[in-house]
């Protein structure tokens, strides 16, 4: 089973004004415990270097990093797993090159997606957009906290809702079954992370 119900995802445009490590080492210091490091826009070079950055910025805290998509940068660096969406290479195959031990996340937006996530061998995934939120709008509409209770229902892999999630709807997306919440701005751009993630933790039980 999982140690963490908190799942934060970085955003580069979303951080308060902060650098995004700088907000990172916040939200851990804070108690965050896991973090999907996300930067589609940085060719690989990049990612990785961003990736090595912010998994020794963060290692005083013993904090989880998944990067988005790149199995060879989660290898290459260290790193604690990889986070796959629809599109990327099957679970299967990606748990094929993995170390033993590292987490695969998935991202899914239907449950037919989620239930495939789950056979492919997913440790966890992430389903949303469940509230309306600009970066997920391309997803289409919100699925809402019926269909992700269903998911819930179903799946045997812990769900993190995701999508819109704000302090105030985590009660409801806990009572709907979720594992835990993902969330973007709600913690990085807030105007004290600290004092987000506090308010998270009082809403989860435990980050």
């Amino acid at each position: 089973m999982l140690d963490f119900h908190c799942y934060l995802i970085t955003e580069r445009t979303q951080t308060g004004g902060r650098d995004l490590i700088a907000a990172l080492v916040e939200a851990a210091r804070a108690g965050v415990r896991a973090v999907q490091l996300r930067a589609k826009d940085l060719p690989p070079a990049e990612l990785f270097q961003l990736a090595v950055a912010t998994k020794n910025a963060l290692a005083p805290y013993g904090t989880r990093i998944l990067v988005n998509d790149r199995a060879d940068i989660a290898l290459a660096a260290g790193l604690d797993g990889v986070h796959l969406t629809t599109t990327s290479m099957p679970v299967a195959a990606v748990r094929d090159i993995l170390r033993p031990g590292m987490l695969i996340g998935v991202s899914t937006h239907t449950p037919e997606s989620s239930l495939a996530a789950q056979e492919g061998g997913a440790d966890f995934i992430t389903y949303g957009p469940v509230y309306a939120t600009p970066s997920k709008a391309g997803y289409g509409a919100p699925r809402g906290v019926v269909e992700l209770h269903a998911v819930c229902t179903v799946l045997e892999v812990p769900v993190f809702a995701l999508g819109g999630v704000s302090i105030a709807s985590i009660a409801e997306c806990r009572a709907a079954g979720a594992f835990g919440v993902a969330a973007i701005r709600a913690l990085l751009d807030a105007p004290d992370i600290a004092t987000a993630v506090a308010e998270f933790r009082a809403q989860l039980g435990d980050l």
